[in-house]
């Protein structure tokens, strides 16, 4: 019974969770050169702008529909491995918080941030956004 008990106790601690941050925090995160990845779409980008620095990989389309693995062979382009911390954003967190969770808990991802809120926080405190 203890080593059922042990072997689940270390899968829970085998993969981080998502960790939710304000802009103040993205932002020191950014000046310490972390990868932030936008997964809103294309529109989204034009019409609102991105935070500078952002690598844009749209996850849902506008339907949301998506394409895992041509999601994850562009993500692999910026996030060389699983300890690589990374932020995600999208309008208000919901998209990151689905996108992140399946990144941390069923990929094994170990530094997973998100952008709480999501850019409407980011502009809401003034942050700069690029078109």
């Amino acid at each position: 019974m203890k080593k059922i008990f042990l072997l689940l106790l270390s899968s829970i601690f085998a993969f981080a969770d998502l960790k939710g941050i304000n802009p103040t925090q993205l932002q020191e995160m950014i000046d310490k050169n972390i990868t932030v990845i936008d997964i809103r779409t294309p529109p989204e980008w034009n019409g609102i702008g991105t935070i500078p620095t952002s690598k844009k990989i749209m996850f849902f389309d506008i339907k949301g529909n998506y394409d895992i693995q041509k999601w994850l062979n562009d993500f692999s382009t910026y996030v060389k491995d699983k300890d690589q911390a990374f932020v995600l954003v999208c309008r208000s967190g919901n998209r990151t918080g689905t996108v992140g969770n399946f990144l941390s808990k069923k990929l094994g991802y170990k530094n997973v941030y998100h952008l709480q809120d999501g850019i409407k926080s980011w502009i809401k405190e003034g942050k700069e956004v690029i078109k």
